[in-house]
């Protein structure tokens, strides 16, 4: 499940100088950081997610990374995504990190997430995201899932 064709969405990403660690490779947090990029760019571009509007928010309630291969500056990174799960008030959705053209990806992570109201954090259903006209549209992210 990790060649490329299993991944639904893509964002280009350079690597930054500053991203390299004494090691001489993209340091492990770095890649949090671009697959937080990827996943809020989808939301917002493809989504319809206002971070500024919206009355739901993503909670990011756990993440993993597996690691493959280094990349080091200045390696350009294609972050893949798909949702693998997408429950009443929780998604599921893999990342994945290659160097541009590569076959094999350098990096996959997994990352759990609750639809949640801004104020108490509380889950909220897909039903309540619905109501939300400027929050994630559930019927648009189910496209993603594999």
């Amino acid at each position: 499940m990790n060649s490329r064709t299993s991944y639904r969405s893509f964002l280009v990403i350079p690597t930054r100088w500053m991203d390299n660690d004494a090691y001489g490779h993209v340091n492990n947090v770095a890649y949090y950081s671009y697959f937080d990029t990827a996943v809020n760019e989808h939301l917002i571009r493809a989504g319809g997610l206002d971070i500024e509007r919206s009355t739901t928010i993503g909670v990011v309630v756990e993440t993993a990374c597996r690691f493959h291969k280094p990349l080091s500056f200045p390696d350009v990174v294609e972050a893949g995504l798909r949702v693998t799960k997408l429950g009443r008030s929780s998604t599921r959705s893999a990342c994945s990190g290659r160097a541009r053209r590569s076959p094999s990806p350098a990096v996959i992570s997994s990352t759990s997430g609750l639809i949640a109201g801004p104020g108490a954090r509380r889950p909220c259903p897909r039903k309540c995201a619905r109501r939300s006209s400027r929050s994630l549209s559930p019927e648009r992210t189910e496209r993603l899932l594999n």
